[in-house]
């Protein structure tokens, strides 16, 4: 590419952050959300490289940065990797990648991105759930998930588990599944054709996160019976009201902003010490007061309730993460079992 004119706006947004070191790079992109963060790693890893006289018309368009002979920057699929790891995490950036190996080569599905959930599932009626976990593990997570919401409960936990189990899949049956469905839902296309895409936990796990607290609780417990093992290790990746020890105390404080007292003392019920500790020194001393009074009015409660209010600080944690507003810690928190 030898003009800017010809870029893309996403394009000249990747060419600008291969001018930048990693680090400054990653603090760019842990500001952008996770479909713009796709695009721009896909694009990175697809130009590799930007010539100099490029770079610096980028550069002067974004005014952002004096150039002074720059050279070429490098691009490609590790640099993406590793802008995303150091943007994300880990496990977050995994997804992200396993999702842009598909991006890179095609879009089968893309002709979905309009559909709502009542469709989705309409759609997907009859199909094998491995059928369904193929579609839905090639979407983005917030569209799976209402789509998976909406299918019948024995059906949801038999394509919960195939998408954690799936492996590779041949671009000849995508293409072939993607056509079916094109031609089956004439009020959603938009065509595109092509290729694979990777299951596994990860994914499940970015589904069941933005996932109504209902459909989350019923499906992993449905999982549970099928598979325990699978379903520890979900719950195990799945941000939760115990991880309030992994954030910092700026986090927890986001975390707990305008929750009742009432919600916090039955979320606290029978929780480990370290969890109450966290909550307890990190909100105001009147807070703590009336949290301390309607702990010592609570009483016996039923564990649903207790459960349900950590539910919902949960989601909160992981919508925060989501937004970048919040940094989890993983791997050094307490991980004591319930106990009501």
């Amino acid at each position: 590419m030898s003009e800017t004119k010809e870029l893309s706006g996403v394009q000249k947004a990747a060419a600008l952050l291969m001018q930048l070191t990693q680090p400054a790079a990653a603090a760019v992109m842990a500001h952008l959300s996770e479909p713009e963060a796709e695009a721009v790693a896909s694009e990175i890893v697809n130009m590799r490289r930007v010539q100099a006289d490029v770079a610096d018309s980028v550069v002067d368009e974004f005014h952002d940065l004096v150039v002074s002979g720059r050279h070429a920057a490098l691009g490609g699929r590790d640099y993406a990797a590793g802008l995303l790891e150091a943007s994300f995490g880990a496990e977050r950036a995994a997804g992200v990648m396993n999702r842009l190996s598909t991006k890179i080569a095609g879009k089968p599905f893309e002709f979905l991105d309009d559909a709502d959930p009542g469709q989705l599932a309409a759609l997907l009626e009859g199909e094998m759930p491995a059928t369904i976990a193929l579609v839905l593990a090639h979407m983005r997570p917030d569209r799976a998930s209402g789509a998976l919401a909406g299918l019948p409960a024995d059906v949801r936990t038999d394509v919960a588990q195939a998408i954690a189990v799936m492996g590779p899949a041949t671009p000849e049956f995508v293409g072939i599944l993607a056509q079916a469905l094109k031609k089956r839902a004439l009020t959603v296309v938009g065509t595109r054709d092509k290729t694979a895409v990777i299951g596994g936990v990860q994914p499940l796990v970015d589904i069941l996160n933005r996932s109504d607290a209902v459909t989350e609780r019923a499906l992993l417990d449905e999982l549970t019976q099928r598979d325990p093992v699978l379903a520890e290790e979900v719950r195990s990746r799945m941000l939760t009201f115990m991880d309030l020890v992994k954030l910092d105390s700026q986090d927890v404080q986001k975390a707990l902003r305008g929750k009742e007292a009432g919600t916090l003392a039955l979320a606290m019920k029978g929780a480990p010490a370290t969890v109450q500790d966290a909550i307890r020194s990190n909100i105001s001393e009147r807070n703590r007061v009336l949290l301390d009074a309607e702990i010592e009015a609570l009483g016996p409660v039923r564990a649903s309730d207790v459960e349900q209010a950590r539910a919902d600080i949960g989601r909160i944690i992981r919508e925060l993460e989501e937004a970048g507003e919040i940094s989890v810690h993983r791997g050094d928190a307490d991980e004591d079992d319930y106990v009501y």
